[in-house]
Parts: C-alpha cells; structure tokens; sequence
C-alpha cells in the first residue's frame, strides 16, 4: 500500500482479505499455534521459517496491525507491544545494555524520564538529557564513546516542545548511532519522522491511535535504514552471533529490514512478554481507520482553544505549536505543516491554587490520567504524571506547578470553551 494516501493507508493497509475470508482482521485469540512435526516448529524456533508458534513472540491478529502502521509511518518492519511505555524500553534496550549511554532530550514524557532516569540507570544504562533547544555544538558534546542511541519526542508531553528532527539526527548519525523518536503526539498523519531522518519511531498507541480509551498498547516502527554493519563495533547483539539462537547474527542473516524488529521480538518479547493482547490490536485498528478524520479535528480545536486562552487575563502562558507566534511554531510549520495535535498547555497568574481551582470547575473535560482522546481529558502533570520529579527537574521538562495540559477532543469547539471559561470565571 506504499502508493496509497495517508487516508487510505489509515483505512485498508495491513490486511487484505482473500476470496470468502472476513473483511474485518480477525482476532486470533489464542495462546499458541498447531504443528504436524516436531521439525515444523524446530524450524520457527532456529528463525528458518516464518510463522506462529505462541502469541508471547507472535500474534496473526498484532501482526496485521503492526503492518498498517509500518506502511502509514514509511518503515520497514513493526512490532506491537503492551504499552508505549514498552515500546520505548525495548527500543533502547535492543541496542542499549548495561555500561552503555544514550542521548535524550529533557523535555521528554514523565513516565519515559523515570524509565530512563531511574530503572534503567538501575540495569547500568546512563542517560544524558540535553535541551531540546540546544545548539549543535550542546547537542554533540553530550556524545560519549559507549553511546548507542539519541531518543526524543515529536511533539513533548505535556511540554509541546517540537523536536528538531533534522538537527538531533543529523549529530546521531555522526556519531554513528540511530535517532529513535516517539511519534505519539503527532502520528503519521501529522509528521513522518523517516523522511527526516529519523531511524527508529516508536508510538503509545493508547493515545491517538486508539483515540477511544479502550486498549491500551505500543509500537516500534524500524525505518530499514540504519546501517548497523557499519557500526558493528557499537551493536555486537545485532552484529555477532546470539548463542540463544544458534549463533544467528541478526544483521546478517535479516538485513538492515529485518534485524532490529526481528532482534526485539526474539530476544525481548521472548524474556520479557511485554505483549499487546489480540483483543486490544483489533480495537487499535478500529481506531487507526478514523485516525486521518480525527486528527484534522483534534489540532482544529486545540486551535480554537490556544487562541482564546492567549489574551485571557487569568493565564499566565499559552503552550501550543499550531498557534503563530509560538516558540517552536516554526520547527512545527518545517515538520507538520498540516497540523500538530490536539493538547493545549497554559498556566495561570494565581500559581498553582489558581490551576486547582479551575480542574475542580470543569464540567465537560474530564481530569483523567490520559490524554489524546476522542473526548476532552486533562490534567495538572505537576499533582500527577510529573509528580515524583523535584523542581529542577520539573523545569527541565518544562512543566511549572501551574501547567495544566489541556487535550482537546473531537466535540464542538464553542462547548469546549464555553467549560473553560466557566470554570475560569471561578478562578
């Protein structure tokens, strides 16, 4: 489907019924898969064949899914995961192991910052967390010798910082290590980071994608493009032999197509079991065929939104990079011409009692732990998804203890506002 339109890629990419069989992907709801000889599934377990064999490595129903969003996002390989969160992990940790480092911009998601800040600084990974507004010369000094990736975000959460994708790929690349980026706020329909240089783009489907609060879920998308070969001395579990599989090099053996996701599923999903359900995939893909309707409607009120908010005399500052005379309107105007997302950021004059207040008034919006929804969900990131981090940190990410992250649904934009100002009428 690599021809087709966004649109129709969203719609009909990743599955395509064959004479009799169902037009909608089937769920595969089980648990393992059956053979006529022992030397069949032999063959599946050495990677001489493809096929099933238990749904912890893989799943007909996921597979389809992770296809659709290979093609929407221009890759080459996919692989489904039980969170975003999981997604991020297996990414670095696919090429990351214990006394190597990595590159990540600050102003990344809260619960991405502990995973990397604390748990995985606990398996003997170091991170470097460098501004997203960094200089190049910043950006390149933050490189060490064992360092094996650089992550970022897209569009930030809650921060909406734009990553400059062309600036962090091209000091990756020159230290020899890939870009991964999570494309979560985004999506393909606003941004493909591959065509800017990106190597690796991971998603938490749960957001966007999804877009109903039904299924949480992850994905890594591997562009194909990255040449590890090359790099052999940096990458030995995807360039030397895995003794857990007889001696495979995955480099070799699947190409630079194949090598990271096939690395991943085998080794990762195998030890770790992070898995997406079969259930949660076919209502992800539910989801993924109005992506292109929804997304146009989310930035649409999100818009609206940051307009009112901008001259109100009860907020302090407006955060949205849709909106002209933003701080990174511009770097969003070079990556999402057609858009961004649809989470608004602001803060109040009063500080954080003024932002308690207003949450406690709200009526439509609902304060949920989520965010990119087809209904209007926000939240006080300071009182909850931030709320383990310290003050210093807290301005790393940018987020002040008056920020409230704001996401716009698909409603009527004058309903929305009319809550917002409600509420803020009693602040």
């Amino acid at each position: 489907m690599s021809d087709y339109k966004m649109s129709t890629k969203c719609v009909q990419s990743g599955y395509t019924p064959g004479n009799g069989e169902p037009r909608q992907i089937p769920i595969v709801q089980s648990t393992t898969f059956k053979y006529a000889t022992s030397e069949d599934m032999g063959k599946l377990f050495d990677l001489e064949a493809s096929g099933y064999f238990y749904t912890r490595l893989q799943n007909p129903t996921n597979d389809m899914v992770a296809a659709k969003i290979c093609d929407m996002e221009g890759g080459a390989a996919a692989m489904l995961t039980s969170s975003g969160q999981a997604a991020n992990f297996y990414a670095i940790f696919n090429i990351a192991n214990c006394g190597d480092h990595v590159v990540a911009s600050s102003t990344i998601y809260g619960g991405t910052y502990n995973l990397f800040h604390v748990t995985m600084r606990k398996m003997g990974i170091d991170f470097t967390f460098v501004s997203p507004d960094c200089t190049e010369e910043e950006l390149n000094a933050a490189f060490r010798p064992n360092t094996k990736a650089v992550f970022g975000e897209t569009i930030a959460n809650p921060a909406l910082t734009v990553l400059d994708i062309e600036k962090f790929a091209k000091a990756a690349h020159a230290h020899g290590v890939p870009l991964v980026v999570d494309n979560t706020f985004a999506t393909p329909v606003n941004c493909r980071p591959f065509e800017w240089g990106c190597d690796i783009v991971t998603h938490s489907t749960t957001k966007y994608m999804d877009g109903h609060g039904a299924g949480v879920g992850g994905c890594i998308v591997d562009s194909g493009r990255f040449d590890w070969l090359a790099h052999a001395d940096k990458f030995p579990g995807l360039c030397t032999p895995d003794d857990s599989y007889h001696g495979i090099t995955y480099a070799e053996k699947f190409g630079q197509g194949g090598a990271f996701i096939t690395k991943c599923t085998a080794q990762l999903m195998r030890d770790f079991g992070s898995i997406q359900s079969p259930q949660n995939a076919f209502l992800l893909n539910l989801g993924l065929e109005s992506l292109h309707v929804r997304m146009p409607r989310h930035c649409e009120n999100a818009l609206a939104m940051a307009k009112f908010l901008k001259n109100h005399p009860k907020i302090s500052f407006v955060t949205y990079p849709g909106l002209e005379g933003d701080k990174y309107y511009e770097t969003a105007q070079k990556y999402m011409p057609n858009g961004t997302c649809g989470v608004v950021s602001f803060g109040f004059k009063g500080g954080r009692s003024a932002a308690e207040t207003f949450m406690k008034h709200l009526k439509l919006a609902a304060i949920e732990t989520h965010v990119a929804d087809a209904r209007t969900c926000t939240l006080h990131p300071a009182s909850a998804t931030h709320r383990q981090m310290n003050d210093q940190e807290l301005e790393a990410a940018g987020i002040t203890p008056d920020l409230v992250r704001f996401s716009c649904g698909i409603e009527d934009a004058a309903d929305l506002i009319a809550d917002v100002e409600q509420a803020l009428a009693q602040v």
